[in-house]
């Protein structure tokens, strides 16, 4: 049997991809197992989830850090106890650091709900309409 993918979640709101992947792993369409979910908000419903699920939760208040590099470090130790193989940015609102990105190289799966670099932010879908285009997507 082929080892299960460890993925570490990052989310910042309701965890609604949170809880597709979830569901793909019931149903045994990924053969993937989510050992660390780490959000920005301590109001990310995504919290409940995991609660919810028995996923192991880590908030990170990057006002509490000197640096953004200092807050990612902290992940960063925190994936490398968990072996976390790759990262899901589900919803996650902030911009990586190298050093994060770099340490996950080939790794690291981002859902945006708009294509990039045409629509990036927050209101990508809003932003999109707006422009009046004809069609857009995921990336």
């Amino acid at each position: 049997m082929v080892r299960k993918v460890k993925l570490a979640i990052f989310a910042s709101g309701t965890g609604t991809n949170f809880q597709a992947l979830h569901d793909a792993i019931l149903q045994r369409q990924l053969n993937a197992e989510v050992v660390r979910l780490i959000v920005d908000k301590s109001s990310a419903g995504a919290l409940n989830l995991a609660k919810l699920f028995g996923v192991p939760a880590t908030f990170i208040k990057y006002s509490d850090y000197d640096t953004k590099i200092d807050a990612e470090q902290v992940i960063l130790d925190q994936l490398t106890q968990d072996e976390v193989d790759g990262i899901l940015l589900a919803g996650y609102m902030r911009i990586l650091t190298p050093k994060l990105i770099d340490a996950y190289a080939g790794k690291i799966v981002n859902l945006h709900p708009a294509l990039l670099p045409q629509f990036p932010g927050r209101h990508s879908i809003l932003d999109a309409y707006e422009a009046g285009v004809d069609e857009t997507g995921v990336t």
